[in-house]
C-alpha cells in the first residue's frame, strides 16, 4: 500500500437535508424551526439576521449556529464573520 492513509477523522461532506438534520439535532432545535435556517443555508454570504433581544424563540442566534454547523458539515462554511 503506497497511497495515503487516511486516518479517518475528515467527514465527507453531507446533502443538504441531512446536515440540516444533524445541525439541528447538536443545538436542539425543533425539525419544525428547520425552515427558518433555509434562506440562510441558500444565501451563505449574505446579509444574515442578529439577535434583536426580545427573547424571540427561537433566536436569530441559534438559527445561525445551526446554519454555521449545516454549513460546515456541507464542506462549504460560511467565509464572512457572522452576525453578532
Amino acid at each position: 500500500m503506497n497511497g495515503p492513509v487516511s486516518d479517518g477523522s475528515a467527514a465527507p461532506p453531507l446533502p443538504l437535508d441531512d446536515a440540516l438534520v444533524r445541525a439541528s439535532e447538536e443545538h436542539q432545535l425543533p425539525s419544525y424551526y428547520q425552515s427558518s435556517v433555509r434562506p440562510l443555508l441558500r444565501d451563505p454570504e449574505g446579509r444574515w439576521p442578529s439577535c434583536c433581544g426580545g427573547g424571540c424563540e427561537p433566536c436569530a442566534q441559534t438559527l445561525i449556529r445551526v446554519a454555521l454547523r449545516a454549513l460546515e458539515l456541507m464542506g462549504t462554511p460560511r467565509q464572512s464573520p457572522p452576525p453578532e
